[in-house]
């Protein structure tokens, strides 16, 4: 809360605004953290999962009240769409018209209230504590009004009243996500899954670390060795840097699905030569340090490009000492036509493959997001197919489900084509159940516990 004066005398040498106290550090650390994450979300696109562990080790939270931190962040998050149903009810003006920073104490609020154990007169008071810190004592009266509406309901009451009745607006309330990506998803998993689906995306994700190859291994990371990937252990809870080989750099965080697709290009049959790798999107880096360690076991050499030097260097610190990495244009190549023998194409995409690790991104995206990154995700396929060699492979990736992203750019690719075979992804990922029919693979949430990576392996022929 601001310092407030205790006096009007000033000490000897003192002029106006001079000598007076330094603002106090706000009373609840906790709440303030997750709001601050939670305002620079909206205020600069922010990446909650990369400003939250910052903010907690600069402002010395841990154990206990980092874990509340986390969970008032991502949990405001991902409730955000129920959340404003809600607060429309609750509020005598319309949720659109409510100030950034009070809007925003009244989803952390509306969150305690209605998505954890923390008792109402707790969540109520230190919500308008917040309030009156952040947007002055007329707006703590007005969050106090409207959270004690709030408090009056538990959640599925609410959801009982919010709810629109058509299916796609129940769900879009229900399990927060919008309207279009509700769509979408049904368009991609189907309308008898697509609310289990939605579901998994509001599910805390579990740890999943990767021993890198050549640097760790799996029996160092300390977890339950994974259900799929070789490489990966789960964690069941601490801090994934307290784990040595992590804090060294010989392993990391990464999604399970992440690994198993790098994986699969390493698996495909090859017509000749086997020395030639090459990541075309490779920031941040978590595909290459696979990639670059199995490279190295073969007597193959990767190269990891990036269009953005930040991201290169990321790629550098994660990879092999062996491998090269470079900034480059992925879509105005720097090599000759087909000189590579395995490509990996990791593509930008909306992420909507990853919303459970940063929900942020269901209320960062549009339709028009499709549409803009569509032509680029064209260009570096067209780019990747051009790079490998006959015989070769190359595997499409990205991190999203939605068929514009996927399926859609591929055979836009190959329409005309006769020179490239769609081998059948799901046979290179064995022991991974329902990936699909095949020629493509796709990870889900709600079936693998892994983000919704899309995989197409292609071979140039010969």
């Amino acid at each position: 809360m601001p310092q407030r004066s205790t006096g009007s005398r000033r000490g000897k040498g003192q002029g106006r605004g001079q000598g007076r106290p330094a603002p106090r550090r706000p009373r609840d650390q906790v709440r303030r953290t997750a709001f601050d994450v939670l305002q620079a979300v909206d205020e600069r696109d922010a990446y909650a999962n990369l400003l939250l562990p910052s903010l907690l080790r600069e402002r010395g939270l841990s154990g206990r009240d980092a874990a509340l931190a986390t969970e008032l962040t991502y949990g405001t998050l991902r409730g955000r769409g129920t959340y404003d149903a809600v607060l429309g009810m609750c509020s005598d003006r319309p949720v659109a018209k409510i100030d950034q920073p009070l809007l925003n104490v009244l989803r952390l609020g509306t969150h305690q209230l209605l998505g954890t154990r923390i008792p109402p007169h707790a969540a109520v008071g230190t919500a308008v504590d917040l309030a009156r810190s952040v947007a002055g004592p007329g707006q703590a009266k007005f969050a106090n009004a409207v959270l004690r509406k709030v408090s009056a309901r538990d959640l599925d009451a609410w959801l009982a009243i919010v709810a629109p009745d058509d299916e796609t607006g129940r769900l879009s309330v229900v399990h927060s996500h919008p309207r279009w990506i509700v769509n979408a998803l049904r368009d991609a998993a189907g309308a008898g899954e697509v609310e289990a689906l939605l579901a998994a995306d509001n599910e805390r994700p579990r740890v999943t670390l990767v021993a890198r190859p050549g640097r760790a291994t799996v029996a160092e990371l300390g977890g339950d060795p994974a259900a799929y990937s070789p490489y990966a252990a789960y964690l069941p809870e601490g801090d994934p840097a307290a784990v040595p080989a992590v804090a060294e750099g010989r392993a990391a965080v990464q999604d399970e699905a992440s690994q198993l697709v790098a994986l699969a290009l390493t698996r495909a049959e090859l017509d000749g030569p086997d020395g030639r790798w090459l990541d075309l999107c490779a920031g941040p880096g978590g595909k290459a340090a696979l990639l670059s360690g199995l490279a190295a076991e073969r007597g193959a050499h990767l190269l990891a490009c990036d269009l953005q030097p930040h991201r290169a260097r990321l790629v550098r610190r994660a990879a092999d000492p062996a491998a090269a990495v470079t900034v480059v244009d992925g879509t105005r190549p720097a090599w000759r036509p087909g000189t590579f023998d395995r490509v990996l194409a990791d593509v930008p995409c909306t992420g909507l493959g990853a919303l459970r690790r940063r929900p942020e991104a269901r209320w960062r995206r549009s339709p028009e997001s499709i549409a803009e990154l569509g032509p680029l995700q064209r260009r570096l396929l067209g780019s990747a197919l051009e790079a490998v060699r006959p015989g070769g492979v190359v595997a499409y990736v990205t991190c999203s489900p939605h068929l514009a992203e996927t399926r859609v750019v591929v055979d836009d690719v190959l329409r005309g084509r006769d020179d490239i075979e769609r081998l059948d992804s799901p046979s290179y990922l064995e022991g991974v159940p329902d990936l699909g029919e095949g020629p493509y693979a796709q990870f889900w949430p709600h079936r693998h516990g892994t983000d919704a990576m899309f995989l197409a392996l292609l071979r140039r022929r010969a």
